[in-house]
């Protein structure tokens, strides 16, 4: 920028240009972008301090430089002066979580502010950006261990909701293989049973054997191969009684119990007792022995 006796005169650009240095002056004046950051402390709806990082990029626009140099003194403490109006006023009617959700809604306020003032002076604002938004360290501590808790809470409950599927599924499947298993205890009991009959049937047609010895002979054959697979299986184990005729005593010994029940009508009846003889009237002259005394 020239000027002749202080007064503004042209825009000189790039190139050779002369003047003269005993009434005029040059004076630089940069038309790039430049970037002006501004820290507001203000505080919530929900009365928390809270400060504010503001990022303002603007410049000055070629066709008024005049207006740039010689309208403000310090544009960038008037823009710091807008941003500081604008965030104090809009901030405080929201909460601090709304406040991170209207962080561009109050970046193009700011915007639309600056440009209207500045647009005067020569000034183009480009951007305005919130590059910040730090509540007090406790207020964060606070919050962030809130967040960890709804995580954990969630996490807990994902769990729960894993283990009780886990649970019903395994009790499903005990109830699928106890009915099963149920099923086929049935069958093998009919099954035995089915073969019991057979066993017995085929013997009395074969050997014409009453039922009773039939099932005395099973009972016998079975007891064999008791004990011959406790001896197969090589552990220590201990069979009562371990006779051979361990069955028939056994058997012997339940009817012994029935027939050694006595009975009332095979009760021996007791014999009635002879009369006795009525005693002599006391005499005081006879003794214990008899004798009388005179």
């Amino acid at each position: 920028m020239k000027q002749s006796w202080g007064k503004y005169t042209a825009n000189l650009g790039p190139g050779c240009h002369f003047y003269n240095c005993c009434y005029q002056q040059i004076t630089p004046l940069s038309i790039r972008i430049v970037q002006v950051d501004v820290d507001t402390d203000t505080k919530t709806f929900d009365n928390v301090s809270v400060g504010v990082k503001t990022a303002v990029q603007y410049a000055v626009q070629p066709d008024k430089v005049q207006e740039a140099y010689f309208g403000l003194t310090d544009p960038k403490k008037q823009m710091a002066a807008y941003v500081d109006d604008v965030v104090r006023s809009e901030l405080p009617t929201l909460t601090l979580d709304e406040a991170y959700e209207a962080k561009t809604v109050m970046a193009d306020n700011i915007t639309k502010v600056l440009a209207e003032t500045m647009a005067p002076f020569g000034f183009q604002i480009i951007k305005v950006l919130i590059t910040d938004l730090q509540p007090d360290a406790r207020v964060l501590a606070a919050m962030n261990q809130i967040n960890t808790q709804k995580r954990q809470r969630a996490a807990m409950q994902e769990k729960a909701e894993g283990d009780k599927i886990l649970r019903v599924k395994a009790a499903e499947a005990e109830m699928e293989a106890t009915h099963l298993s149920g099923k086929g205890v049935a069958k093998m009991r009919l099954a035995i049973t089915n073969g019991f009959k057979e066993s017995i049937s085929d013997m009395q047609e074969s050997c014409g054997l009453h039922p009773k010895d039939v099932v005395h002979m099973m009972l016998v054959t079975q007891y064999l191969d008791t004990l011959k697979e406790f001896s197969d299986a090589g552990r220590s184990s201990l069979v009562l009684p371990h006779g051979p005729e361990a069955i028939s005593s056994i058997e012997r010994q339940v009817s012994l119990g029935f027939d050694l029940i006595p009975n009332k009508t095979d009760m021996p009846k007791k014999a009635p007792s002879s009369p006795q003889k009525p005693s002599a009237p006391f005499d005081p002259r006879t003794s214990k022995d008899g004798t009388t005394f005179l």
